[in-house]
């Protein structure tokens, strides 16, 4: 019985602190764009790579012109 009288006041507790962070995870915008961010890795932008392909290379010739 004395269990009881502490198990059910912290399980309480404990579903009203779930409760509190699903509402403030709901109206703080947590799960507003949850699309946008999975698919923004397909949107790369390729500007940035050399002629090549190979990471690290400039696409420039060496000096001596080979």
């Amino acid at each position: 019985m004395l269990a009881m009288s502490l198990l059910l006041p912290l399980s309480f507790l404990f579903v009203l602190l779930i409760g509190a962070a699903l509402w403030w995870a709901i109206f703080s915008g947590q799960f507003d764009d949850v699309q946008r961010h999975g698919e923004s890795i397909l949107d790369d932008d390729d500007s940035g790579q050399s002629d090549s392909g190979w990471p690290g290379d400039s696409g420039k010739q060496p000096p001596g012109g080979t």
